[in-house]
């Protein structure tokens, strides 16, 4: 089987491209502890306007769909209050928002946030938003499909640019919580 670092020529620790990453995540890669080590966590540079799950996949390998995840920022609202989390789904499902999202958060309604206010809070671009390094409190869902893949190509924090690294290792992000049946 293959893994995202054949789809690229050029796979190196994210930690030695740190400059090329947004604040957020370059931040969240300087403080890194858990069980995976950060060096596993790869940077590989992509085209800009290849950034979409879609192409993507068409331009590197229609393989990687299977190895590809999405971080999407969701809402949730319960009387005045909104709760915002990031999820983490394989990029060939969806996220659950109506179901999965809104019990976990425990609103009355659930959607995608609007794109100003995910990119506005996490400090990250349009078509490159990753969990890692967003805002300190934040639940962070992990689909429990994205933690069992060995390894997942997922945003770098920039349109430019993209993460590999275990699946695991998202699971033991700073408020990560497995899910099942977050993507469907």
């Amino acid at each position: 089987m293959s893994t995202p670092m054949d789809a690229f020529d050029d796979h190196r620790p994210a930690v030695e491209c740190l400059d090329l990453l947004t604040a957020p995540v370059a931040d969240a890669l300087r403080a890194w502890h858990g069980p995976v080590p950060v060096e596993q966590v790869l940077y590989v540079d992509t085209d800009p306007d290849k950034a979409d799950t879609a192409v993507l996949v068409e331009h590197y390998g229609s393989w990687l769909v299977e190895q590809s995840a999405n971080c999407v920022v969701v809402a949730g609202k319960r009387g005045g209050e909104v709760t915002l989390a990031a999820c983490a789904v394989l990029s060939h499902t969806r996220v659950d928002v109506n179901g999965a999202v809104r019990r976990r958060l425990g609103a009355r309604k659930a959607s995608f946030a609007p794109m100003d206010t995910a990119l506005g809070e996490t400090g990250m671009e349009f078509g490159g938003v990753t969990p890692l390094g967003l805002p300190a409190g934040w639940p962070v869902l992990v689909d429990a499909a994205v933690a069992d893949t060995p390894y997942v190509l997922i945003g770098s924090g920039r349109r430019r640019g993209k993460l590999i690294l275990p699946g695991k290792a998202l699971a033991a992000l700073p408020g990560a919580e497995l899910l099942e049946g977050l993507g469907v």
